[in-house]
């Protein structure tokens, strides 16, 4: 059962239900049957490859596009049928768009003109969120991209949404952008805000969020939590005894064990737990002391290039994949 934090009933929709979505251009297609789900409460990353279909996605989650098939429900409502879907609904895709001569509040004064609905008394509180209170009266042509990334996500707050979806945040952010754009997106969630995301960033990812989707050629090829598809790949080892080429023949007949190398004059391979157990007994018994064994958990990077790097439909071939600018359409509020 979903729960909704600010009433504390169930059963409501979730706030992204995604089934069988389905992009084409012609004899090409940017998305190539997609499903996902986002619950009350994600952190959620959207992952994949330049091309692979992030933003198109994005595009018809939004109702920007239409899809060729498939469905995109927003708590349980399709944009493509009500802009009333997008209520509670915010954010951008690719870069969010301002009049450069004018000043930050200006800008967001006009939007929460067009909204309404009380939109102008959050505009003080959004600008305290992303921390450009003290800037607020300068141009916006004279922010740096950090700056204008947080204002274009001060301008989807003002709508007060439940459900942010940010395309690419923290694309060109220098080091300290980034750390504030981490910072505030664990403000966003903190405040009971449910946030997708698409990024290429993914250390960042790994450390925000609490699940993933990750597409390659226009379909998804994992989702799910970040923790589960962590212990789904197992751990790797780097083993040192006193005889690594007895010990490299013993873990090479010892049952369980896989991926058997060398790699900077240790001995690497993959195995669970209660082998790695019976492996130091078999060393010792064939007089190779362990002098070090350590273990590797994967990266989310490393289980991300794993699952895209090389991947084919489901039919055995590459789908075409159109760029994802080849329908441009404006920034998403």
């Amino acid at each position: 059962m979903t729960v909704d934090p600010g009433t504390g009933k169930g059963d409501i929709p979730p706030p992204v239900e995604v089934r069988g979505l389905v992009k084409r251009y012609g004899d090409l297609t940017a998305v190539a049957g997609v499903d996902l789900t986002v619950n009350v409460g994600d952190v959620y990353g959207y992952l994949g490859p330049n091309g692979a279909g992030k933003t198109t996605s994005l595009r018809m989650m939004l109702g920007l596009i239409r899809p060729t098939a498939g469905s995109a429900r927003l708590f349980g409502r399709d944009p493509m049928q009500s802009v009333h879907a997008l209520d509670g609904v915010a954010g951008f895709v690719e870069a969010p768009t301002f009049y450069p001569y004018l000043s930050g509040r200006r800008n967001l004064e006009l939007l929460a003109a067009f909204d309404g609905h009380g939109a102008a008394r959050r505009i003080e509180q959004a600008l305290d969120t992303v921390e450009l209170s003290d800037r607020a009266r300068d141009r916006v042509g004279g922010y740096s991209h950090g700056m204008r990334q947080r204002l274009g996500i001060a301008a989807a707050l003002v709508r007060d949404p439940k459900l942010m979806l940010l395309d690419e945040p923290g694309t060109g952010l220098d080091p300290a952008g980034m750390r504030d754009m981490r910072q505030l997106v664990r403000r966003l969630a903190d405040q009971g805000i449910t946030v997708m995301l698409s990024s290429h960033l993914l250390a960042e990812v790994e450390e925000l969020c609490n699940r993933v989707a990750i597409i390659q050629a226009g379909k998804i090829v994992y989702e799910g939590e970040i923790a589960a598809l962590k212990r789904s790949a197992g751990a790797t080892y780097r083993l040192s005894t006193t005889d690594n080429e007895r010990a490299l023949a013993v873990c090479r007949a010892q049952p369980g064990i896989a991926d058997v190398g060398v790699e900077h004059g240790r001995i690497r391979f993959a195995a669970g737990e209660a082998v790695v157990a019976e492996l130091s007994q078999a060393l010792v018994e064939a007089g190779a002391l362990i002098k070090a064994l350590t273990p590797q958990t994967a990266t989310l990077e490393d289980l991300f290039f794993s699952l895209t790097e090389g991947g084919e439909g489901a039919d055995g071939h590459h789908p075409g994949v159109v760029p994802e600018s080849a329908a441009p359409m404006g920034p998403a509020r």
